[in-house]
């Protein structure tokens, strides 16, 4: 029996239409979402952006539109999706902060398990952070990568989190830590791998949104 490979083709064909459709249309509804603040169909624009994240880069691309763009939908989305239910948690809750933070001078000690202890020797804003933190009943891990997360979430089990990374960072962890805990995620206002920076105040205001 022969394959009918033209039917065959004509649905492949139209299944990938329908596929970039549906991405263009998550676009849309995250653009929208992004800058009006006021989020629309907040799961569809997760699921669709997350299943076909590269494609939905290459859009971007082709349009002359910065990918990252899909990295800030999903992390400002997942924000406005998960804000009420963070705001409710009143123990067990963490921040996360890259250890690019740190300043080039310090000699804080790695912990093999939960990662860099701070000493607030005040060379970097961690430790600004980190005195905040303790006011708002926050525990503040330095993580050098990812596998720290991991580590501590089987250890520790918190029920909340405040993410800090770069937004392409972020959207990976934050859907990867979604189903353990409530997340929300501030991202670098300079990125790299050393010598960045976050706005402080920013973080501060998130943890004040709990104790409200």
């Amino acid at each position: 029996m022969q394959l009918p490979y033209d039917f065959l083709g004509k649905v492949f064909i139209g299944l990938a239409i329908l596929a970039l459709l549906t991405i263009v249309i998550a676009l849309a509804l995250g653009l929208y979402s992004f800058k009006k603040k006021k989020i629309l169909f907040p799961n569809f624009i997760l699921s669709i952006l997350y299943l076909f994240y590269e494609p939905a880069k290459w859009i971007c691309r082709a349009f002359g539109i910065k990918d990252i763009l899909i990295d800030e939908i999903l992390v400002e989305v997942r924000n406005a999706v998960m804000i009420e239910r963070f705001k409710m948690v009143k123990d067990g809750r963490v921040i996360f902060l890259p250890q690019c933070l740190r300043n080039p001078k310090c000699k804080a000690r790695c912990d093999p398990i939960i990662g860099y202890e701070c000493t607030q020797c005040g060379l970097c804003d961690i430790g600004n952070i980190c005195e905040a933190a303790e006011r708002y009943n926050f525990q503040v891990y330095i993580i050098p990568g990812g596998s720290f997360v991991k580590k501590i979430i089987k250890n520790h089990r918190p029920k909340s989190c405040i993410g800090v990374a770069c937004y392409p960072e972020l959207a990976e962890s934050m859907q990867g830590a979604s189903p353990f805990m409530i997340v929300q995620g501030i991202s670098l206002t300079r990125d790299g791998c050393f010598d960045t920076r976050v706005d402080v105040k920013e973080i501060i205001e998130k943890m004040e949104e709990c104790n409200v």
